[in-house]
């Protein structure tokens, strides 16, 4: 009897913990709106609890078993692997699914992670095509997957002028289709520059960013120490070491090379990055710095507990946030970096609401 009282209790603390602490309903930051008011209330998950999966929702272990999904999932074949040639010889790509959809389906435009390629990108990118019934265009940046780079030009946070061509060449290939766009990560990054650049001149009507870091001059001093080297040795592995020859002629090389974490490699990856200092390079590709000039419908969800995207940075640009009547910010307890698994079968919440706020819109904006 005693040890079943003491089992009895122990669960019940551990479902107290659950439901008071674990499971909540998202914080919700925007400025009223009619439209805004009628996203919020048509995407059923930002109603509702988010449940993380029980055994889960610990930070650590969310990114771990992410890892294992990403690793051990079936394999993705593409519809086709088109590569765009830019004025300076580098390359891009853009990887479809769904080329068999009618001509005027929505298209979901997928800027990847910061090491990202087709195939770590496999598991939104199925969603999409399977949950939401649309042809998705995964844009990926020069050295990713096999584009291996042409020439001295890489950037982690991408090329705006690449992005638009991506886009270009998405238009042209399906002229009567509605563009959307999920950025996820440092993918964010790339996309929020350019929606700010081009303010309303755009083709794409709604975005969202998924974890995004925001300022580059300071989102990478917040990392979690471990994720931030473990990070930056991967970025040399997959970038720089292989590309020596292309990279050793610039005066930054040997700085970049030694970096040891995300900010320092972020600091020293200007001449690689085509800029003449670390200040050019953080006013051309941070985001940051255009954020308030975007002018489309945009999502942005962050977790408080991503250890790579720390919870400090939304805080510091929660009042930009609210300024804008375009963009509402879902701020969750838990979630980790792009992990959001809910439920006893850990399936993606993430990837729910996305699919919920782009099926909203499409239905009551557009139309």
């Amino acid at each position: 009897m005693t040890l079943f009282f003491i089992s009895l209790c122990t669960l019940i603390l551990i479902a107290s913990y659950y439901f008071l602490v674990v499971a909540k309903k998202p914080t919700l930051i925007f400025q009223p709106s009619r439209l805004n008011n009628r996203i919020i209330e048509a995407t059923t998950s930002l109603n509702k609890r988010y449940y993380a999966t029980p055994w889960l929702f610990n930070t650590h272990l969310q990114l771990i078993v992410l890892g294992f999904v990403k690793g051990f999932s079936k394999p993705l074949k593409y519809d086709q692997h088109d590569v765009l040639t830019m004025k300076d010889g580098g390359k891009v790509s853009i990887d479809w699914l769904g080329l068999d959809l009618p001509e005027n389906s929505p298209t979901m435009l997928v800027l990847h992670t910061i090491s990202g390629n087709p195939q770590s990108m496999r598991g939104f990118v199925r969603y999409v095509r399977e949950n939401l019934d649309w042809r998705v265009a995964l844009c990926v940046r020069r050295g990713h997957g096999d584009m291996n780079l042409q020439t001295a030009n890489f950037n982690t946070m991408g090329n705006t002028d690449d992005f638009a061509a991506q886009i270009k060449h998405i238009q042209d290939s399906f002229p009567q289709s509605d563009l959307y766009a999920t950025g996820i990560s440092a993918g964010s990054g790339v996309l929020a520059q350019y929606l700010g650049q081009v303010g309303k001149n755009t083709p794409i009507k709604a975005a969202v960013a998924y974890c995004p870091a925001y300022d580059m001059r300071n989102a990478f001093t917040r990392a979690k120490p471990f994720y931030s080297k473990m990070m930056a040795k991967k970025l040399h592995k997959l970038f720089i070491t292989p590309n020596t020859d292309k990279f050793q002629h610039l005066d930054s090389f040997n700085d970049l090379k030694n970096t040891q974490d995300l900010h320092e490699f972020h600091q020293h990856l200007y001449e690689i990055a085509g800029n003449e200092s670390t200040e050019d390079y953080m006013q051309n590709s941070n985001p940051s710095v255009v954020f308030d000039e975007i002018k489309i419908p945009l999502l942005i969800l962050n977790a408080k507990d991503d250890p790579v995207c720390h919870i400090d940075n939304v805080y510091e640009n929660k009042k930009r946030i609210e300024a804008m009547d375009n963009v509402i910010l879902v701020l969750t307890d838990r979630g980790s970096h792009c992990a959001y698994f809910e439920g006893i079968t850990a399936k993606p919440w993430a990837n729910r609401m996305i699919k919920e706020y782009f099926t909203t819109l499409n239905n009551i904006q557009f139309k």
